[in-house]
């Protein structure tokens, strides 16, 4: 069974983690561990979630943290977890002989072998100036 597969319902997933089904609903409010929802709008849990589940009750039972630090503390884990991917994804891209970086045709970022250069697509603007300004600014 895979980590994301959704097949548990509350009951199950409450006795797992050992809670009552109603912290279940309560974290889930709060935004701590939001489980898929069937058809019927029961909630459907993962053995990931119940994973999160455990570690919400260690860090408030043992480590004393209150649940605003630790949703804070989960959605940091989640954002390293996504830049480690990025970082991996990157690091083909410079691994030896991949080093040289081009526009592909949408604009996208292409790597590139050394030595080489990309073909101009014949359909796009020879000499467009194209301005490329970094996401969020």
């Amino acid at each position: 069974m895979q980590d994301d597969a959704q097949v548990f319902v509350i009951s199950v997933a409450a006795e797992l983690a050992g809670m009552h089904p109603q912290t279940l609903r309560q974290y889930d409010r709060l935004g701590l561990v939001s489980p898929s929802r069937a058809r019927g709008r029961g909630r459907r849990y993962s053995l990931r979630d119940i994973a999160t589940l455990r570690e919400v009750q260690r860090l408030s039972q043992e480590e004393g943290i209150n649940l605003a630090g630790i949703k804070r503390i989960l959605r940091l884990q989640q954002q390293v977890e996504r830049l480690e991917a990025q970082v991996e994804a990157l690091r083909a891209f410079a691994e030896p002989g991949h080093r040289v970086f081009t526009a592909g045709p949408g604009g996208e970022v292409v790597a590139v072998p050394r030595g080489t250069r990309r073909r101009r697509d014949e359909r796009s603007t020879a000499g467009a100036l194209v301005l490329w300004r970094p996401s969020g600014r």
